[in-house]
C-alpha cells in the first residue's frame, strides 16, 4: 500500500472543483488529487515535493489523495468513514478549514463553519458532529490544547492564510510533523516577527527554531 510518495512536482490541473497534480518519482508518474488550499500553495513545477498518500482502491482502478501532512491524511480518513461523506466531501471540508480549526469546529458542532464547505449541507454538519466529535476530540485532544495556547499567544507578528499553508507544505514536505510546525509557528510569532513577513521569513525563523536542539 502507497503511504508516503517524493518526487517532482508536475502539471498541476483542475476541473470544476476537483485539484490535483502528477507526481514524478524514479520514471514514475503518480495521478494525487488534493484539497483546494493546498493545491493553491503548491510550488513550482519540477519542485521537490512529498505527500502522505491515502490510496482508494476500486475494482476500475485506484485514486490517490495527496496530504502535506499526516494529520491531514489522518483526518481525511475520519472524515470518509463517516456515512454519506465521500472523498470529494472531505478534499472539500479539509480545502476549506485548516485541519485542527475543522477538528474545532465538528467538536463544537459548528455548524454555520461546517456548511460553509462545498456540498456540505445542515444535515451532513451534523452527522459529522454526532460521529466525530467524541473521536476527534480524543484523537487530537495534544493538536487542540497546542491550538488553544496558539491563540492565547499569538500577540506577535501573526501569520496570514497563504502565508501559513506555504509554510505549512513547505515544513510538511521536510519531514516535520503538524503539531511540531504549530509550535514552531507560535514560538516565531512569539518572537514578534515583523507582521506581514515574507514566507521565506517564516520558513528560515521556524526551520532555526526546530533546529535548535541539533548539534
Amino acid at each position: 500500500m502507497i503511504g508516503w510518495l517524493q518526487g517532482e512536482l508536475a502539471d498541476p490541473w483542475q476541473q470544476d472543483k476537483r485539484y490535483g497534480l502528477q507526481l514524478r518519482c524514479q520514471g514514475v508518474g503518480y495521478d494525487v488529487q488534493v484539497h483546494q488550499r493546498q493545491w493553491q500553495a503548491m510550488p513550482a513545477e519540477g519542485t521537490l515535493l512529498s505527500l502522505h498518500i491515502h490510496a482508494a482502491i476500486r475494482e476500475d482502478g485506484w485514486t490517490l489523495y495527496g496530504f502535506g501532512t499526516r494529520q491531514e491524511r489522518d483526518l481525511f480518513r475520519e472524515l470518509v468513514a463517516v456515512s454519506g461523506v465521500g472523498p470529494q466531501l472531505a478534499l472539500g471540508l479539509l480545502g476549506n478549514l485548516e485541519p485542527m480549526d475543522l477538528v474545532q469546529a465538528i467538536v463544537h458542532a459548528d455548524l454555520r463553519r461546517l456548511s460553509q464547505a462545498p456540498g456540505v449541507g445542515k444535515r451532513t454538519a451534523e452527522r459529522l458532529a454526532v460521529e466525530l466529535r467524541t473521536r476527534l476530540q480524543q484523537r487530537f485532544l495534544g493538536q487542540l490544547e497546542a491550538s488553544r495556547e496558539g491563540a492565547e499567544m499569538a500577540d506577535g507578528g501573526e501569520l496570514g492564510d497563504a502565508q501559513r499553508d506555504e509554510v505549512q507544505l513547505t515544513l510538511g514536505a521536510l519531514g516535520y510533523e503538524a503539531l511540531e510546525i504549530q509550535r514552531a509557528i507560535r514560538a516565531v510569532a512569539s518572537q514578534a516577527l515583523a507582521e506581514g513577513g515574507l514566507a521565506d521569513d517564516w520558513i528560515r525563523e521556524c526551520l532555526r527554531w526546530l533546529s535548535r536542539d541539533v548539534a
